[in-house]
């Protein structure tokens, strides 16, 4: 039916979408990972169309090994490219710019952030290319966020996990650069926000549970009726549903789980 290439796939949305694409069997789901031994949920999907890929997305070397796995699996093909990895710090995301421990750390969050979420997948993207050249669909799907929406954070007030909002508004314009280069070759590229989703893989402490408080506070200013976060299930079903109705038409957008700029 059609093959999809995942990053990041080993928990979360990753692995949910690796989850849901592969439960029709007529899909060949390409799941890379970081750490091919611990990825112990992937491994007790026991599907054989899911193949398991170990590839950090900082490696280039590694996603150039990736790459020739799939290609020998597809013939030379690959029809969706789904760019769901991703880096936020959490032991700094309560602060904000001018409140960091050190320079030096908000330096380095800053550098780690753009060199993992924007600079990563764009390698990412170019390995895969002469793959998705070949491929029936031709999408790449990076998956961002709407807190790199500036109306969003200026309307929640909201101020922490600086580095990775940042970075994820960079990535937007990453799409809209591929976009407006491969339109005429019929791609689609689209940056997706997933909403917010509950990926915790542990309760949270104390200090985490106010400041889940407080953002839910921040966000009721821009959306009264926002009740929540959503599970992977969920999130994972409706962008799904976003990246099989997108065309050529859509490229370069940056649009939400809903299909629209509704972020929560």
């Amino acid at each position: 039916m059609s093959s999809y290439a995942i990053t990041g796939a080993a928990r979360g949305i990753g692995f949910e979408f690796v989850n849901q694409l592969s439960a029709e069997s007529a899909n060949t789901v390409f799941a890379l990972v970081r750490n091919k031994p611990t990825a112990h949920k992937l491994a007790a999907l026991g599907r054989p169309n899911v193949h398991i890929i170990q590839a950090d997305i900082t490696d280039n070397e590694a996603l150039k090994v990736a790459a020739e796995e799939v290609s020998k699996v597809t013939g030379g093909s690959l029809d969706h490219l789904i760019n769901n990895a991703a880096f936020l710090q959490e032991s700094t995301r309560g602060n904000t710019l001018d409140n960091y421990p050190s320079e030096d750390l908000l330096t380095k969050d800053l550098v780690d952030s753009f060199n993992i979420n924007v600079v990563a997948v764009v390698h990412t993207i170019n390995i895969f290319l002469p793959l998705l050249k070949k491929g029936k669909a031709k999408k790449v799907i990076t998956i961002s966020s709407g807190m790199g929406d500036a109306e969003l954070v200026v309307g929640s007030e909201c101020v922490t996990a600086s580095p990775y909002s940042i970075s994820k508004a960079a990535v937007n314009l990453v799409v809209a650069k591929y976009a407006a280069q491969y339109k005429l070759d019929g791609f689609t590229f689209l940056a997706l926000s997933p909403g917010f989703v509950d990926t915790s893989v542990r309760p949270p402490t104390a200090q985490e549970l106010e400041e889940f408080k407080e953002m839910l506070r921040n966000f009721r200013n821009v959306y009264p009726d926002f009740a929540g976060p959503i599970t992977p299930e969920t999130s994972v079903k409706m962008q799904l549903d976003v990246i099989n109705k997108v065309t050529v038409a859509d490229t370069g957008a940056f649009i939400s789980h809903k299909g629209n700029k509704e972020w929560l």
